[in-house]
């Protein structure tokens, strides 16, 4: 059954009539049952579902705990649960380079969005992708990423969306924190992450799902969260999860602790809890508004007077993370060795303007002139065809983005037992009035032609019949290495082999559109020289961009 873009639209975002409920999309997780959203013929979406406790009140900016569903079962008292609608998004902080707009959402929002074939059933032993949404880590609402197509096109997958807490509330960070577990924790966020998989390790055989058979995925923050969980202390030894789609990987500095004191001081300060010593400080923090810390963590991030660290986003805490992402991959251990796809898009960079060492200090605070200098001397215009445009974006956009892929993928595939596939994402969004092949386009393709707005808020696109067919080859790779761990076993017939990387091989796919529907565009080409050289400097500065 083919529908139309417009059509299939429609479908998201009406919810089945809870009426019309059957033991298709009912399902019993033992101590409650939840009611799902009939959204295609073949696809059940059951949204909103927590996997930990609220964290409210004196759980505010603590670790979360375990959902007690001693509690859930009292409370729903033998009643099917409603899970037809999105939930409340976690509360975010303000995007799209206009501060001052954030604070939509709830605190409450410890939910996973879990999309399943109607018929699947426990058993069924189906391999699970696990999303962690992108928005550096500040913002992102899952409802904006819907998955129900995936199920549609691959009746064979069970789909997990994970909401974590953003920007202050996931991520407030300060040394003492560390040395009292009783204020806070830190990388609360992160550890949303972790419980959600433990979660899905524990009920997602319900589902139709097959715990032993979880690949964790993301974009932008996302694919940043996906390489922490390969080098965290937390994940190892637990096996949750077998392999890794990590797009356009975020490269944002883990700082220390004692590097976001001034950001501390700032947001306590901006929130009316600037006074006293850090416990009376946590306390008052816990008894603000979610409206006043809303306020407080966009101004601290938007502030002229604040230097260094502004963003809230996951630290170096010494027990989480012991060492920056990159020294462990080019040490060549500790870290998953699990098959992996990893990749960029063509033209991605995260800064502005028209210096490169301005842009690189400001995206790594603990960059020198001379490091940023230096960094700079690596990219002489001549290797962009005499293009300061050209050279100002692979500068830029290598060191926050698209080095990643060398690094992980190199990491991977020389420890021997792992494989990884590259690639480069290579079709502009077409909403977007550029040529260039930006950050997050692959999003507006894979997800019903969505661009994202603020405060959780999004627009989708209709898509032509040639894009529909895009889309579907990028979604057959991506849940093909779900299935298998190879992103060519379940791929279109039309769809070109994708060679894995090596060392010395470094293969890589062009993903990019065709003008026939009925072929594809995509290319295999080899990782550039140049590139190559330039990452691996790259690599040697993960002390001073600490990443």
């Amino acid at each position: 059954m083919k529908l139309s873009t417009t059509a299939r639209l429609a479908l998201l975002l009406l919810p089945f009539s809870p009426s019309s409920a059957s033991d298709l999309n009912v399902v019993d997780l033992g101590y409650a049952s939840y009611l799902g959203n009939l959204s295609f013929p073949n696809t059940v979406a059951y949204l909103g579902l927590p996997y930990a406790e609220p964290p409210l009140a004196n759980l505010r900016f603590r670790a979360p705990l375990p959902l007690n569903t001693t509690r859930v079962t009292s409370e729903t008292n033998g009643s099917i649960v409603d899970a037809t609608r999105y939930p409340d998004f976690c509360v975010q902080g303000a995007s799209g380079g206009k501060r001052g707009v954030g604070g939509a959402g709830s605190e409450d929002c410890l939910k996973v969005n879990i999309y399943a074939p109607v018929d699947a059933k426990a058993g069924d032993n189906l391999p699970v992708l696990v999303y962690i949404h992108g928005g550096g880590y500040v913002f992102g609402n899952p409802a904006n990423w819907p998955f129900d197509h995936w199920i549609h096109q691959s009746p064979n997958v069970i789909i997990v969306s994970v909401y974590y807490r953003l920007d202050a509330f996931g991520f407030l960070s300060h040394p003492e924190l560390s040395a009292d577990a009783t204020l806070g924790d830190l990388n609360a966020g992160f550890q949303d992450q972790v419980l959600a998989l433990e979660w899905v390790q524990q009920h997602i055989s319900k589902f139709g799902g097959d715990a032993a058979k979880v690949t964790i995925n993301g974009e932008s923050a996302g694919g940043s969260s996906v390489e922490l969980h390969m080098v965290a202390n937390s994940d190892k030894g637990k096996n949750l999860f077998r392999g890794v789609i990590a797009q356009s990987v975020y490269r944002t500095p883990l700082a220390r602790p004692e590097q976001r004191v001034a950001q501390f001081n700032s947001f306590a300060s901006q929130a009316g809890c600037g006074a006293g010593a850090i416990k009376d400080q946590m306390e008052c923090l816990r008894q603000a508004s979610v409206s006043a810390l809303a306020r407080a963590q966009d101004a601290t991030a938007g502030s002229s007077a604040l230097t260094g660290y502004k963003s809230f986003q996951p630290v170096l805490d010494g027990k989480i993370f012991t060492d920056f992402p990159t020294n462990t991959f080019v040490a060549g251990r500790g870290f998953a060795d699990v098959p992996i796809i990893v990749g960029a898009t063509t033209n991605e960079t995260l800064s502005g303007g028209s210096s490169i060492p301005d842009a690189l200090k400001s995206f790594f605070p603990s960059m020198s002139n001379d490091d940023a200098n230096g960094l700079v001397a690596e990219y002489p215009v001549a290797q962009f065809s005499n293009s300061t445009a050209l050279q100002f974006q692979a500068a830029t956009g290598e060191s926050e983005l698209k080095c990643a892929r060398h690094i992980i993928a190199s990491a991977v595939s020389q420890c021997g037992k792992a494989t990884a596939w590259t690639y480069r994402y290579n079709q502009a969004n077409p909403t977007s009035g550029s040529p260039a092949v930006a950050h997050a386009a692959e999003n507006w393709m894979m997800f019903l032609g969505v661009n994202t707005g603020v405060n959780g808020t999004r627009q989708f696109t209709p898509q032509t019949p040639t894009e529909i067919a895009f889309a579907s080859e990028l979604i057959a790779y991506w849940l093909s290495f779900v299935r298998d761990l190879n992103p060519n076993t379940h791929k279109l017939a039309r769809s070109p082999f994708w060679k894995s990387f090596s060392g010395s091989d470094k293969q890589r796919m062009v993903l990019q559109e065709s003008p026939d529907s009925n072929t594809s565009g995509s290319f295999l080409e080899v990782q550039d020289g140049d590139e190559t050289r330039r990452c691996d400097y790259v690599a040697g500065l993960a002390g001073v961009q600490q990443n």
